[in-house]
Parts: structure tokens; C-alpha cells; sequence
């Protein structure tokens, strides 16, 4: 057989996971693949069930949360099942894309499905394999290490949604149980459960809430209501990847970054300046031997540096103002254009 393999995900964050161990050797199209579409509810058109019957390979996630992908499957179609991989049925927690252990899974999974249907490129596959598995262990590490220094962190959610990552970073689930069942179940919370999910915000008897914000309610409302009068911090979540991460381990990043933000904005940051400024002295004098460095990297196409890390607020917003003090200072502004003067001469 000749690629590129034709590939129909059901949810855009697997389908992200698929095109990065694919690369130019599949396409990949995703089914669910905006923020504005609730998945539980999803009914596919009659071009998506198209899309699904021509499938060389389904990715799908299982535990009764897109049943309707796996419908349209014919006898030649692979599909490669997160819940089966990592032993889910329906009724479990089926956001499986949010704990690390499916992720890893399903990156095994997905290749070996590839390399099945183009055994030619099988040492592609498995080298694009290695290198994401090499970036899920930079990202678990440096999550671990916040673990490690946090103990007892507890967080409750409008839904458990990030129940997996949450459980992957140490945090205990306070969520009161009847609130949890019944919206697991797609029912409305009872009013005992809501005072009581509501009375342990405006006790502070959590560090963090999670929000849904593809499930918004009264009740949803009324609880970060109470959050903010609290001043409990709240992580706003998606159930879909959104556009704005690249991949499905970037997104993953970039939450852990915002919860870590809502509980301890310091960890990380405390030595981000001082780091920032050895390095610019360390650059300034050795430059040429930076610059063969940079040449070589470019050439052998390897970096060093963890592809996902720990992104400090404080930082972003320094950054953020020197590009705008040089945007000021392009658009003429006197003031910061002399600024820059001085900041050049003294570099």
C-alpha cells in the first residue's frame, strides 16, 4: 500500500495527536474540532459519516462519549479506541485525553496502527514516536516536580472534566458527590447539592474551581459567582482542544501553566529575571561560540531545550512591554524612541 494513510478522528485532540505521529504520511481529518460544539450531544451530518466510512483509520475515544463515530465503520476500517486501550467502558470518566497514561497509550496505539497499514515507513512512524514520547516525559516531568512541592492541594469542578489531569498534579477532589453524579449523568444538581457545593466556596474550602465553559448554566453560574466573591481562583476549561494550541500535549501545557497560576503564580518564576539576565551576560561574551551553536542545532535539526516548560506570567508581561515600548517607539513616540536609544547603548 502507498500513503498517505486517510485518517477521520472523532474529536480534534486525538486528531492533533494523530497528525503529529503521522506527519506527511496520513491525513487527518477531525470531526469535533471547535469549542462551540458539545460532544454528548453531537449528531454528524451526512458528510461526516461520509468522512468515517471511507476511513482507513478511526481514532475515536470511547466510553460512550462519540459512539456515533464508530457506526459507520466498515470491515476494512482500523479503529483505534482510547477506552479500549486503556480498559473504559461507558459510565467511566471518558475524558481520557486529560490523563497522561492514554495519552502515552494512545500515541503506541495510533502508531502501531500506522505502521500496520504502511509498513514501508514503519522507521518514520517509530521516530516520530520517540520524539513525542520524549516531549510527554518533559511535560510530566516538570509537572511532577510541582507535585512534589505541593501537597494537599484540593480543587471542585462545575464537571469533571479535567478529573484526570487534575489527579495526574495531586489535587483531591472536593466537588460534592451528589453535584458530580448528577451532572455526570446529565441531570440538573439538586438544590441540597448546590447549596452544599455553593457553601464550600464562600468557606474557601477549596484552592481552585474548575469551570466548563461548554457546559454554562444557572447553577454553573451561580457557583463562580460565588468563586469570585470568594476569591477563589477559577481555571476556565474546554472539553475540545482549542484553536489556539498547536497539539494536544501543547494544550495540555498550557492548562497545567493556568492552574498552577490559580494556586501558586510564583512557583517557577522566582529566579526568571536573574536567569534571564546571566544569560544575556553569558551571550554577550561568548557570541561567536552562540552563534556556532545556533548553526549546528539548525543543521542536525536537535534542540536541548524541553519543549514544554513552565511559562511565567511576570515574563510574558515584561515581554509584552518591550514589544510594545518598540512598537511606540516605530510609531514615532519620542519619548520611548530615546528610551530604546539608551537601552541600545548600554547593551
Amino acid at each position: 500500500p502507498t500513503g498517505p494513510i486517510n485518517v477521520v478522528a472523532s474529536l480534534n485532540q486525538w486528531g492533533s495527536l494523530a497528525a503529529e505521529l503521522g506527519g506527511d504520511d496520513v491525513e487527518v481529518t477531525s470531526i469535533v474540532n471547535s469549542t462551540n460544539v458539545d460532544a454528548h450531544d453531537f449528531e454528524p451530518k451526512t458528510s461526516d459519516v461520509a468522512k468515517l466510512s471511507k476511513a482507513q483509520i478511526i481514532v475515536a475515544n470511547g466510553a460512550g462519549y462519540d459512539s456515533w463515530a464508530t457506526k459507520s465503520m466498515t470491515k476494512t476500517t482500523n479503529i483505534v479506541s482510547a477506552a479500549s486501550v486503556m480498559g473504559a467502558v461507558e459510565g467511566d470518566n471518558p475524558h481520557l485525553w486529560f490523563s497522561k497514561d492514554a495519552r502515552s497509550s494512545m500515541a503506541t496505539a495510533i502508531t502501531d496502527a500506522y505502521i500496520k497499514a504502511l509498513p514501508s515507513k514503519k522507521k518514520a512512524f517509530q521516530k516520530r514516536l520517540k520524539a513525542w514520547q520524549a516531549d510527554e516525559k518533559s511535560l510530566e516531568t516538570w509537572a511532577s516536580e510541582f507535585t512534589k512541592s505541593h501537597s494537599n492541594l484540593t480543587y471542585a469542578a462545575t464537571e469533571p472534566v479535567v478529573y484526570y489531569l487534575m489527579a495526574d498534579l495531586g489535587f483531591k477532589d472536593q466537588t460534592p458527590k451528589g453535584y458530580t453524579q448528577s451532572t455526570a449523568s446529565g441531570g440538573e444538581p439538586a438544590p441540597a447539592d448546590l447549596q452544599s457545593f455553593q457553601k464550600l466556596i464562600e468557606d474557601k474550602g477549596v484552592d481552585v474551581l474548575v469551570n466548563n465553559t461548554q457546559e454554562a448554566s444557572d447553577a454553573t453560574n451561580m457557583i463562580t459567582g460565588a468563586a469570585g466573591r470568594a476569591d477563589v481562583p477559577v481555571v476556565d476549561v474546554s472539553e475540545q482542544m482549542p484553536k489556539d494550541a498547536d497539539t494536544l500535549n501543547a494544550w495540555i501545557n498550557q492548562l497545567i501553566n493556568t492552574i498552577i497560576d490559580a494556586v501558586d503564580p510564583s512557583y517557577g518564576c522566582e529566579d526568571a529575571t536573574d536567569g534571564d539576565t546571566a544569560d544575556s551576560n553569558a551571550n554577550s561574551d561568548d557570541s561567536t561560540d552562540d552563534a556556532n551553536a545556533q548553526d549546528s542545532k539548525a543543521s542536525t535539526g536537535s534542540s536541548t531545550d524541553p519543549k514544554y516548560i513552565r511559562q511565567c506570567k511576570a515574563a510574558a508581561s515584561s515581554d509584552s512591554s518591550q514589544d510594545s515600548a518598540k512598537a511606540d517607539a516605530a510609531n514615532g513616540d519620542p519619548g520611548d524612541a530615546s528610551g530604546n536609544d539608551q537601552t541600545d547603548s548600554g547593551k
